[in-house]
Parts: C-alpha cells; sequence; structure tokens
C-alpha cells in the first residue's frame, strides 16, 4: 500500500477530534467510538491519492457508516446503558447537562434520527451534506430532524411547559 504523507498526517491531525465526537455521539461509547474513527482513518488512508477534493467528507461519512454497523451490532446483543457515558468533550459547567440530560436522551432516539442530529448540529454540517453523509435525500434529512426534535422535546421537557404549569398551580 502506497502510504500517504505529511498532508494525511496533517489531516488526521485537524479532523480526529471532529471525526471523534461524531463517532462518540453517534456511537454512545468512548471506546467504540476510537475504534470508529481510527478504521474510517484507515479507509481515508487507502484512498487518499484518489480522494478528489476535500478528505473530511469522505471520512464523516466512513465514520457513519462504521457507526452503523455498531449500531446493527448492537441490536443483536443486549443493550448498553448510557447511564455511565463518558463524555468526550465537556467543560466541568456542561459536564453534568451532557452526561446525564441530553446524551441519554439522544442515544434513545431511532437511529437515522440521531445521526442527523448529530451531523447538523454537532458537527454543523448543511442539510445538503448531511444528505450526502447518509446516504439519503435532503428531504429525508429535514423530516428526520424535525421527528427527532419533536422526541427530545418530549423527552426533556419543553420550558414553555413548565413555565405553564407552574402558573396553573
Amino acid at each position: 500500500m502506497d502510504m500517504p504523507g505529511s498532508d494525511f498526517d496533517e489531516f488526521v491531525r485537524d479532523c480526529s477530534p471532529g471525526l471523534l465526537r461524531t463517532a462518540y455521539l453517534l456511537t454512545g461509547d468512548r471506546g467504540h467510538a476510537e475504534d470508529v474513527v481510527q478504521a474510517a482513518l484507515l479507509r481515508v488512508a487507502r484512498r487518499w491519492r484518489r480522494i478528489r477534493g476535500e478528505p473530511a467528507p469522505y471520512a464523516r461519512r466512513a465514520v457513519v457508516n462504521l457507526a452503523k454497523n455498531h449500531w446493527r451490532d448492537r441490536f443483536r446483543r443486549p443493550h448498553e446503558s448510557t447511564a455511565a457515558v463518558e463524555p468526550v468533550y465537556a467543560s466541568p459547567e456542561t459536564d453534568v447537562l451532557l452526561q446525564q440530560v441530553l446524551l441519554p436522551a439522544v442515544m434513545d432516539l431511532p437511529v437515522r434520527q440521531r445521526a442527523v442530529l448529530v451531523l447538523r448540529y454537532f458537527q454543523d454540517l448543511s442539510v445538503e451534506q448531511t444528505a450526502d453523509a447518509l446516504g439519503c435525500s435532503p428531504g429525508t434529512v429535514k423530516s428526520q430532524t424535525h421527528h427527532a426534535l419533536t422526541k427530545l422535546r418530549e423527552a426533556l421537557g419543553d420550558p414553555a411547559d413548565v413555565k405553564e404549569n407552574d402558573h396553573a398551580n
């Protein structure tokens, strides 16, 4: 195999943290997220000289595809608890909110809805970029985003509902 050079090393240094966050948010397990990123980067390395344009979308799609394999395997095994999930990144202020509230709610979403939210809001991709990464249409991304946000609002409780209930009492 013709190994890529220093430009690949720079790509790995620049993109690995973002790819790891994406993989972690998709899998819910830091160890598996690291494995997914390593496998994705190996795929990128094998095709480095043939990748046209920006390699980041190719790497991101590889992460998503490898995470899908994790989801398939996960449904074949007993369910893993997300209660003790260790965040990849979090400041002390956001650690509790992320670990105990938001992440478990995101991990309970269906696979495609979770992937759409991670790519759109944590990776800040456009609808079109997300559709490309997931291999679906932009309309599917929009509808999955709507359904995922609705489920998250229900799971987390809409602050407007809390205020209305407080005023009613």
